[in-house]
């Protein structure tokens, strides 16, 4: 409509201005005004048609711009040329030559023209509001040139005001399409933008009706779902959503149908479905829907895929909740688990196991951390299947695992369940050793079992567990040990005592006792044994009670060195008495890792002027095992100083003999256990014979533990042991004990 106006308005401005200066004094000398009009017709048309066709041609922007205005000059040419020649009909005369050549020359150049080599790069085409103001600009001219002539020159000024009075109009005009093509232009981009965005952004939009039709849908939705765009048109929506949030959606169609007369009428609401895809999957999604402004039966639908962010969540999650290295649930799921089911079931014969592997620290420390994570994914692996479907079993962490035992409705029988399950365990882990690194390792269990209360929480029913476990851990391992009151009376006391000792430490609340070891023919004193004794107060409390605790502390260092530099003191002033005594000190496992521990040796024995030849330091069997390579350098540099190195409690661990070749030893001290059996039990009596045979051959002293009874002395004569100590022989003492029982000894010798 717009074109066909503005060829009109210029067709008829050129044909004013024409009339006025050519066509009207024809006119007046027309004798037959129809003819006059007939004859007119066709250079009209012509007109009429370079008007409607020039906009359009000059502001294209495509390669065969040139053609078309080159069109556009024939059809200017022919109309000049058929108005030459009805000029020349209407006054009788023939049609002038150059009106007569103009056409066919015109042609001529329209042939030519496609042949011309152009540059083949777009060009600008002029704005589309010049092309707009042309026809206004032709309607300003022909309205001041009519109304020139109208005036016949009488009026001037009065033509003039008007004539500008219809320009400002016109400009006005021009104005208002100048700002109306912007507009337009601004509405095109924004269109196009929202089209490039729906389509880039990976989300589908589909519009549909009130009972869930689809009308229209973008192109995405093959992309993302693999449906073709047509085969979902005229389709319900709910034929690709599950059945299970058909209703939900249903009603929020309702509702938005329901809210059409509502202040909220053009709001929108979020939905999340699932969609079934072309290849049968169904894809979580997340939807918003609002009623179209188009049309208030019309409601527009934004559809995303939300399968990557599902996955990855899931992802997350199970990360977040299972250990990485068995495949396992986590701590973090355990507690969890453990408090849904005390809520949701009440005590009702729930139990805990924890399960902590002994010696897992000497495999990391032997083959490495991946082997250690290896034989824990094998022992991941027994564990599982030796629990029920139903229980649930995780990584509590480091070499720890952990049980949770849903109960039944009997309590008796949940509890041998758990007991049993415990035992389970503990063969699953210790029957058969762990293939790792090319290496058969033998591991052993230390199980705890807790059973759950009427309003007992999951945390303290957890704590419960691992207090039974340490128990069992503390009482040798490979076993299984059933929570009890005292267990956690126990642990609340080892925490007193630890806290405690950093005090006691500074207020010399501690004593040094010793223990004489003697030469088993003659009775004679050849060395002590230093031990720690502590008075709170007035109240004497047993080493088997703060030792632990200052081990798990690091106090333990600390008070060492000070049992280590007083007796170091004592004995050598008993050595410049002219008493000929040796001194035995126990290590601990954090004393002998700690940074100066070979230099603080070094300086005790200098500060108190003790040979390092008098000094026997006193190791357990595990200690060699566990941080083996650090432990061995640091014995081997106390060993080149002299200091003598002996093997406590030997028989009773699982590496000695490979650690009596490895490190130069110069004792062997028989565990108690052996030599409490003399006389009573045929095989303690045959291994401590066999040891002290051992100790023989290797030529190394071998001192007896425990002597209690008489018996066991003769037996350990009659076999061969050169040393012994215990309670038969002398019990601990201060230093004046052992002042007095050296020189009884010396006077009796005498």
């Amino acid at each position: 409509m717009r074109q066909a106006t503005d060829a009109y308005l210029g067709a008829a401005s050129i044909l004013s201005v024409t009339w006025v200066t050519v066509l009207g004094p024809a006119f007046a000398k027309a004798e037959e005004p129809g003819a006059f009009f007939f004859t007119l017709a066709l250079p009209v048309v012509c007109l009429l048609a370079a008007c409607a066709v020039t906009p359009a041609v000059a502001t294209s922007r495509s390669g065969g711009r040139l053609v078309g205005l080159t069109g556009i000059g024939v059809l200017a040419a022919v109309t000049v040329a058929e108005t030459a020649t009805a000029l020349a009909r209407i006054n009788g005369d023939s049609p002038p030559l150059p009106a007569v050549l103009v056409a066919p020359a015109a042609f001529l150049v329209l042939a030519v023209v496609p042949w011309v080599r152009r540059d083949p790069r777009p060009r600008r085409s002029p704005p589309a509001a010049l092309a707009a103001a042309a026809p206004l600009v032709m309607v300003a001219v022909a309205t001041v040139v009519v109304a020139l002539h109208a005036a016949g020159g009488r009026d001037a000024a009065l033509a003039l005001v008007a004539a500008s009075a219809v320009l400002v109009l016109l400009g006005r005009l021009f104005v208002l399409l100048v700002e109306t093509a912007g507009m337009r232009r601004l509405v095109d981009v924004g269109e196009q933008q929202l089209r490039q965005l729906a389509e880039n952004t990976g989300d589908v939009v589909l519009v549909c009706d009130l009972d869930g039709i689809i009308q229209e849908i973008g192109p995405g939705v093959e992309a993302t779902y693999g449906y073709p765009p047509d085969e979902l048109i005229c389709h319900p929506v709910f034929d690709y959503m599950h059945p299970e949030d058909v209703p939900g959606i249903q009603s929020l169609l309702r509702r938005l149908a329901a809210e059409e007369d509502g202040p909220d009428k053009h709001g929108s609401c979020r939905v999340s479905c699932r969609v079934r895809a072309a290849d049968g999957t169904w894809r979580p999604t997340e939807s918003v829907a609002t009623r179209h402004v188009r049309g208030d039966d019309l409601i527009l639908v934004t559809v995303r895929d939300l399968s990557d962010q599902v996955a990855l969540r899931n992802q997350v999650t199970h990360l977040t909740f299972h250990d990485g290295v068995t495949g396992l649930p986590n701590r973090a799921y355990f507690e969890e688990r453990a408090r849904d089911l005390l809520t949701r079931r009440g005590a009702g014969g729930t139990a805990a196991v924890f399960l902590d592997l002994d010696g897992f620290t000497a495999v990391n420390d032997s083959v490495g951390h991946a082997s250690g994570d290896y034989l824990l994914g094998q022992a991941a692996r027994r564990l599982r299947s030796a629990v029920r479907a139903d229980d649930t079993l995780a990584r509590w962490g480091g070499d720890e695992f952990a049980v949770l035992l849903e109960g039944g409705t009997s309590a008796g029988s949940d509890a041998q369940t758990a007991i049993d399950l415990a035992e389970r365990l503990v063969r699953a882990v210790s029957n058969e050793p762990f293939r790792v690194a090319d290496r058969d390792i033998a591991l052993t269990a230390s199980v705890g079992v807790a059973f759950a209360e009427d309003g007992l929480p999951a945390g303290d029913l957890l704590r419960n567990a691992d207090v039974a476990m340490s128990r069992a851990k503390e009482l040798g391992g490979r076993r299984v040990e059933v929570f009890a009151t005292h267990m956690h009376a126990d642990v609340v006391r080892r925490l007193e005592i630890a806290s405690d000792l950093q005090r006691a430490l500074h207020e010399n609340q501690f004593a040094v006792e010793y223990q004489p070891v003697v030469d088993l023919a003659t009775s004679r004193v050849t060395a002590v044994e230093a031990l720690v004794r502590w008075w709170r107060g007035s109240t004497f409390v047993p080493p088997e009670q703060f030792l632990g605790p200052a081990e798990d502390t690091g106090i333990i260092v600390p008070l060492s060195e000070w049992i280590l530099r007083e007796a170091c003191r004592e004995v050598a002033a008993w050595r410049a008495s002219s008493w000929d005594i040796g001194l035995s000190l126990n290590l601990s496992a954090r004393q002998i890792l700690a940074p100066r521990f070979v230099e603080t040796v070094s300086e005790a024995l200098a500060e108190s002027g003790l040979p390092a030849s008098a000094l026997t330091l006193e190791v357990i069997e595990e200690m060699l095992v566990e941080d083996a390579e650090e432990t061995v350098a640091k014995l081997s540099e106390l060993r080149a100083l002299g200091v003598r190195l002996a093997i406590d409690d030997f028989g009773t661990g699982y590496a000695s003999l490979a650690f009596l070749r490895q490190l130069p030893v110069d004792m062997i001290k028989i565990d108690p256990s052996f030599v409490a059996g003399l006389g009573q039990d045929e095989t303690l009596t045959l291994l401590t014979r066999t040891i002290v045979r051992l100790g023989h051959d290797l030529g190394l002293i071998v001192v007896a533990e425990g002597i209690e009874r008489p018996e066991q002395l003769e037996l350990l004569r009659e076999m061969g042991c050169t040393r012994g100590q215990g309670y038969l022989v002398a019990r601990p003492m201060a230093a004046r004990g052992v002042d007095s029982l050296m020189r009884t000894t010396l006077q009796n010798t005498a």
